[in-house]
């Protein structure tokens, strides 16, 4: 695998919230039937992680997995590791109807930090951000403003934001602008 090559060159914004381009993700795609035994195992072995239920996310030892559809999960690991994990579990799943795919490159990864979160998120996102409605150990698949994007919190002041790569400057954008001090709504606020 290349060398990590971030679309927007580690880009960073501090608002309501801080917005960094993360580098180093990896991230397979993992197509087939969430709920079989006989892909489920292998995920555990290869991962050290158990399959998420509808929109969870599941993480251990730098490893994770994220519930994207019920025929669909995102598996995130180091970047340097993603094509021989990727290897590991086809390989595993070989007399699987299943699809295992490292797009470690194809998308792009914002890290938002910060008391402001929900609010920045719930401006962008048709999700109620809510506390006790949305809370870490969930994944959303959405749209935020007009492109495709998935998103978690891995605390009650972090989130990730995924998208395409293609769109990663459209995405940092949006999210700066949501978290303009001069946006802010204290919809949120304690």
């Amino acid at each position: 695998m290349s060398d990590v090559q971030l679309a927007l060159g580690g880009a960073s914004f501090d608002g309501l919230v801080k917005i960094e381009e993360l580098a180093g993700q990896g991230m397979i795609t993992l197509r087939g039937d969430l709920g079989d035994t006989a892909i489920t195992g292998p995920v555990r072995e290869v991962f050290g992680v158990d399959m998420p239920g509808q929109r969870g996310t599941a993480f251990a030892d730098g490893k994770g997995a994220l519930w994207m559809s019920p025929d669909e999960a995102l598996l995130l690991c180091d970047y340097d590791e993603a094509q021989k994990l990727a290897d590991d579990l086809a390989a595993k799943l070989s007399d699987v109807h299943a699809l295992v795919v490292n797009t470690s490159d194809a998308r792009s990864v914002f890290r938002l930090k910060g008391r402001a979160l929900r609010e920045v998120l719930a401006k962008l996102a048709p999700v109620d951000m809510s506390p006790g409605t949305f809370e870490p150990g969930e994944v959303r698949r959405t749209r935020m403003a007009q492109v495709a994007a998935a998103f978690w919190m891995d605390d009650a002041g972090t989130a990730r934001v995924v998208c395409f790569r293609s769109v990663a400057a459209y995405m940092f954008g949006i999210l700066s602008s949501a978290a303009d001090e001069n946006a802010a709504v204290n919809h949120f606020a304690n």
